[in-house]
């Protein structure tokens, strides 16, 4: 059984997870304030400004990192290169896999491909990434 905490400003993040967890029945926390990782995991954010990580996620981060298995971001392509870009800066700051980026909530499509990447801990996605590395 996965956990998974997620970040949401605006409902996005939510919704894409919401519909994770009806079809995984996953365990789900939304990140609050001076909040603890209870369970390893996976977290999921969203990007804010020009691709900076939210100080919600940053906090979180803080104390969750070493239970964290990898990040994932919500994005707009509107915002080209910036796209997700919170999950890339996590990725690199904290030394954690990027497991998946998607649009706004994310399509339904979006939301099997994230639920097989997190079940099968393999990156195979179009996104040309690698498997994920758990030993560390």
């Amino acid at each position: 059984m996965e956990w998974i905490y997620y970040d949401s400003k605006t409902g996005n993040v939510e919704r894409f997870i919401q519909k994770v967890a009806a079809l995984t029945g996953w365990h789900v926390k939304k990140i609050q304030p001076g909040m603890m990782a209870e369970h390893a995991g996976h977290l999921v954010t969203f990007t804010t400004r020009f691709g900076e990580i939210p100080e919600t996620t940053r906090h979180f981060l803080q104390q969750a990192q070493a239970c964290l298995h990898s990040v994932s971001s919500s994005g707009n392509r509107n915002w080209g290169q910036n796209f997700g870009l919170a999950g890339d800066r996590i990725a690199a700051e904290y030394g954690l896999p990027l497991a998946f980026k998607f649009e706004l909530s994310g399509t339904m499509e979006d939301v099997k491909q994230f639920i097989d990447i997190i079940a099968t801990k393999y990156y195979g996605n179009k996104r040309g990434s690698k498997e994920l590395d758990f030993a560390q």
